[in-house]
Formats: structure tokens, sequence, C-alpha cells
């Protein structure tokens, strides 16, 4: 695969330059200093990847992706200082057409480049996505299914609050999976649902920030009117796309995110809630071979996103709101 470099620093240019250079299928082509020079060389021989840095000057990464996306489309990986601080600008850069996001290498003493194998994985990953041959795996570390945490997926709306305080109460302080949850509520209360669950359960309970990932023991809440999704690297962040879904954020997006991304199966939940969202996402867990629950009419205040699970067969169980919690911890257990 023909990959170009675009960053104005020298030093990341190099550990850029020496993670491209551990894989013999990947050739580096050409480097650019800052977004003109990058739309023009790319304009002269567009290469299968750009791995583009988003502060720079005469033209950032986010106007040199809108033009080449423009003029010469390819696939653009956006590699910066610091995902996190530049969130705004990365966000923007992917409404252009760029596919992900990860932090820049560190260049470390002597011929070692700390943090390559993210960056590795996300370029085998577009690699296959754009239809070039995957590096042999002795060249991309991956992330083992051993080495992933227990994980359970949550997602509600009308009536969630009070049925998600019932469940999560039940999991004890030394609880050993990592737990994420979308909640159909605005974004300006989300971080009051937050704090008020931390108050009622013995677990922490946190809003989801882009760039952190599920840890055991720790309970995260999308908390913006973004999707938050799961990304490659098992990283969570907020995307506006789809668009026409008509909640944000949705829980058919998360679910589908994380039955792509999340190799190790775990546990799916979806809670009372009008509509049908989450039961196309929890269908799809089903079939990569999660655990899926869904709660039953009886004890829903709105059986309508778990009524469409059952039509579709997405459920493994159909549990009273009470026994669910129960249900998450035999599982688990069973599958120690």
């Amino acid at each position: 695969m023909r990959i170009g470099i675009v960053n104005d620093t020298v030093i990341a240019v190099e550990a850029l330059r020496r993670v491209v250079a551990k894989v013999p299928e990947y050739k580096l082509v050409w480097v650019a200093y800052d977004g003109v020079e990058a739309v023009s060389k790319c304009l002269a021989d567009t290469p299968d990847l750009i791995l583009m840095d988003i502060i720079m000057p005469s033209m950032d990464g986010v106007e040199a992706t809108r033009q080449i996306m423009t003029q010469s489309p390819c696939a653009i990986l956006l590699v910066t200082a610091s995902v996190n601080r530049y969130a705004a600008k990365v966000f923007e850069a992917m409404g252009y057409g760029a596919l992900d996001a990860i932090n820049t290498p560190a260049l470390g003493n002597g011929q070692q480049t700390e943090g390559s194998t993210g960056l590795l994985n996300k370029i085998a990953t577009i690699a296959r996505l754009i239809g070039k041959s995957s590096p042999p795996r002795s060249h991309q570390p991956d992330y083992y299914q051993e080495s992933l945490s227990p994980l359970i997926i949550i997602g509600s709306s009308t009536g969630g609050p009070q049925a998600l305080a019932t469940i999560l109460a039940q999991f004890p302080q030394d609880f050993h999976a990592a737990v994420v949850i979308v909640q159909h509520i605005d974004a300006q209360f989300a971080e009051g649902l937050a704090m008020w669950l931390d108050e009622q359960i013995p677990l922490s309970v946190q809003l989801a920030i882009p760039g952190t990932s599920p840890q055991p023991g720790k309970i995260l809440i999308a908390g913006t009117n973004h999707h938050l999704v799961m990304r490659s690297d098992r990283t969570l962040v907020y995307q506006q796309q789809p668009l026409d879904s008509f909640y944000h954020p949705s829980v058919d997006v998360f679910f589908k995110s994380v039955a792509t991304h999340w190799k190790k199966p775990g546990i799916g939940i979806l809670l009372t809630g009008m509509g049908r969202d989450g039961a196309q996402g929890l269908k799809l867990l089903r079939e990569a071979g999660w655990h899926t629950i869904a709660q039953d009419a009886k004890t829903c205040i709105v059986y309508g996103m778990p009524k469409a699970a059952a039509e579709l067969e997405a459920a493994v169980e159909i549990l009273p709101l009470e026994a669910i919690a129960s249900a998450c911890r035999r599982k688990l257990f069973s599958s120690k």
C-alpha cells in the first residue's frame, strides 16, 4: 500500500516514517510539511492512504482533507498530537471524508517508536477497507480477545433512568466488567443523570469522554447529542453521522459499532423505551455471539424498543427488570 505523510514537525515525520517502514508491504511515496504541499503532491501522485496532521501552518489538516477529497480523493487517517485536544477539528475533518483519527506515536530513545501498534492496526484496517492486501500478522500486532475485559452495553429510553438504577445497584463495587450506556436524554441532562446514578449505586458512573476505553468496574454514559461510537482501537468517540437517525445518541449506532470492534462477545441489554432504536443493533450483537437481553413487557414503562427486539428475535433472553442483573452476573461467572 502506498502511503503519504503530512506533518510539519520533523520528529513526527520521522516517527511515522519508522512505523510505515515496519511493514514491507507499505511504501512511503512522499512527505508534505503543510496542507498546501499535501494538496499539490496528492494531485500529482495520489497515494492509497495519507497520514494527515491537523495543526499545520499555511493550511491545516481540515482544509487539506476537504480539498484532497474534492480534487484527488483517497483514504485519510488523521494522525495528530492529541485527538482529544483537537476533537472539534478532528470531527470537522471527518465530515469532509477522513476515516479515523489517532494520536501521533512518540519517537523515543534509539530506534524505538512508542505507540506504533495502534497506528499499525488502524492502517491495516483501512487497507482491508479499501481493498489492499493486509500485512502478515507478524507485522501487525492486534488486540487479543483474552486481553479485553468483559463488557456490558445497555440501551434505554423512556423509563430508563430508574431501570438503570435498579440493574446497576445490584453490581458490587468489585464488579469486574465494564459498562457503557446509551440513554435517550438531552445532553444538558446527561451529567445530572451520571451524578444521580453515581449516588445510587456502588460503582463509579461518569460521562464517556472521547478517546477513553471501557474499563472494568466503571460505568460510562453517552454525554452529548451526537452518537457515541466505538472505534477500531476500542476507544469511544462522538460523531454526528448518521444524521437521519431519529435519536441522537442512537442505541443502534452504538451497538453496531461495538459489534464490529469489540471482538470478545459480551452482554447487550435493551431496556424500556418508545420506538425501535436498538433492536437491529441487538440483533447484530446476537449474531456476533453476544448474550443479548431485552426487558419484558410487564416491567417496561413503554414496551417499544424491547418489543421490536423480541420481534426480530434479537434477544437470547427476555427478562423482568429485577432479573437482568443476576442474569448478567450468572453469564459473566460462567464465562470466566
